[in-house]
């Protein structure tokens, strides 16, 4: 699980994501809806009930029959927000029984120095509690009215500093009056739970009454809200938030100044995103469940055949105006040694260079001249400056539509996805057409390798990136790896805000 250290704009956003179904998609492998999934739970708790009260009826014939559980009603102004259809509005109630713990009298020395780990608020760290100081003895668990909570109950701190505080228990532990401590029904993800939690950390807080040390209770906890989805569903956003959250751990403690977090941490999260991206970091999850059906070599192996078959169609043609024009040479894909891979990718990718996967787009017939560029006009004009768009015009004639491409910045690494006719505004502003490749996701590809392209001032650079080893996925994962990409990025924006 990926350790929550700080409240930030953009662990807020994941978290917020995650638990209205919008930072995944297409779950597979569950049938059940997230109500028919409470019904469930209920079922299986009312039919322990009954157990239970026949147990009782051995020993008192006069034992009273329960009262069946039923499952909260959610009324609609207390619903804090729109969940999919799949899931449903509980009760944290309905699905986890959750007891607070007890401190046992300082003056009996019988209570401490056992061997029971007795957790105190002060150790919750919103992560597992693997490791407890201060121990009580089986007489205090025993006089004290204690639950010994077992391993994977969720915690949670209720009152003083440390309000909202969480951990999951990798040991069993009792706690202290301070630390309500849940066990999830089954088959409810203690995990799901834990990040729900620290998703509600301030709505709760809000929630807590009393001056000194505001309590929010095991009552409110009760009766707070769940949104409940499917099994598959919740595992996957599990998952997911597995994937993120140390990403924004790693970087929030790169840079220590506010002002600097401001300003450098969502580009350094966008950095890092797509760093696993093109690693097949951020699939992983998705390969294993998922059959491919055309490897990355594969997918390299058509691109070429297909630029030989137009370099081939292309000479047929040249050979009505020249017979003489001379046959060319085939294009053989680029070979890389052991020696010089970057780094590790998945077995169903290959390697590959920009050149092997790209053509160029336009050229001096599509370029105008910077004095030429207008504030209005018909067509974008597209230079390698930071702006996406640098003026318009009215050239018709010059005018690309063979789009999206993307555009590489000679002289200053930008780069640019132009998914709009555009004519050309400025020297060293090179396009490139992806063959056969997902266009978004060669974008963040060559965009994560520009940023890494040694600077050579304003000296041009494509030869630089064309001698750099691109890794190519299957195509079906680059659409899977854009998709995750486009889920994240916006959230990296809100940070800076």
């Amino acid at each position: 699980m990926a350790k929550i250290k700080k409240d930030t704009n953009l662990r807020k956003s994941i978290l917020q994501a995650a638990i209205t179904g919008q930072l995944i998609s297409n779950v597979e492998g569950e049938t059940k809806t997230g109500k028919e999934l409470l019904d469930k739970i209920i079922e299986e708790r009312n039919a322990k009930l009954l157990a239970q009260w026949e147990e009782a009826k051995k020993k008192n014939p006069k034992a009273k029959k329960p009262a069946p559980i039923v499952p909260s009603e959610i009324t609609e102004d207390e619903i804090p927000f729109e969940i999919p259809k799949s899931w449903c509005w509980c009760r944290l109630g309905d699905v986890g029984d959750w007891k607070s713990g007890s401190t046992p009298s300082r003056s009996n020395p019988e209570f401490y120095n056992g061997n029971i780990p007795w957790l105190k608020t002060g150790d919750l760290t919103d992560d597992f509690v693997d490791i407890i100081p201060e121990c009580i003895s089986e007489i205090a668990l025993k006089s004290c009215s204690m639950r010994l909570n077992p391993v994977g109950s969720v915690l949670i701190a209720m009152y003083g500093a440390t309000i909202g505080k969480l951990g999951i228990l990798n040991i069993e532990a009792t706690t202290n009056q301070a630390c309500c401590a849940c066990i999830t029904h089954e088959p409810i993800s203690n995990k799901y739970m834990f990040y729900y939690l620290m998703s509600q950390k301030k709505a709760l807080t809000e929630k807590a009454e009393g001056g000194a040390q505001p309590n929010i209770s095991r009552e409110k906890l009760v009766i707070y809200p769940f949104p409940l989805p499917p099994l598959a569903v919740q595992n996957a956003i599990v998952a997911k938030l597995e994937e993120v959250l140390p990403l924004v751990d790693a970087y929030e403690n790169a840079v220590l100044q506010k002002e600097e977090l401001k300003t450098a941490l969502p580009d350094k999260v966008k950095k890092a995103i797509l760093q696993e991206a093109i690693q097949g970091k951020l699939t992983k999850s998705w390969r294993k469940t998922t059959t491919i059906e055309e490897s990355g070599k594969q997918l390299l192996d058509k691109i070429i055949e297909e630029r030989n078959a137009k370099l081939l169609a292309d000479w047929e043609e040249a050979k009505k105006k020249n017979p003489k024009a001379k046959k060319p040479a085939p294009i053989v894909a680029s070979e890389i040694t052991e020696d010089e891979i970057p780094f590790e990718i998945p077995k169903s990718w290959c390697w590959c260079r920009i050149e092997d996967i790209t053509t160029f787009i336009g050229g001096k017939n599509n370029q105008i001249q910077a004095k030429e560029i207008l504030k209005e006009g018909k067509i974008s004009v597209v230079s390698q400056g930071q702006s996406l768009i640098d003026g318009y015009s009215n050239e018709t004639q010059k005018v690309i539509n063979n789009i999206p491409v993307i555009m590489f910045g000679d002289h200053t690494r930008n780069v640019k996805y132009i998914d709009f006719p555009f004519v050309i505004g400025a020297d060293g502003t090179k396009f490139l057409k992806p063959i056969l490749c997902n266009e978004k996701y060669i974008y963040y590809l060559v965009y994560f390798i520009a940023q890494n392209l040694r600077n050579r001032g304003y000296a041009r650079h494509y030869s630089l990136l064309k001698e750099e080893y691109l890794p190519l996925p299957p195509l079906a994962e680059q659409e899977k790896i854009v998709e995750i990409i486009e889920q994240m990025l916006p959230l990296c924006e809100k940070l800076g805000g």
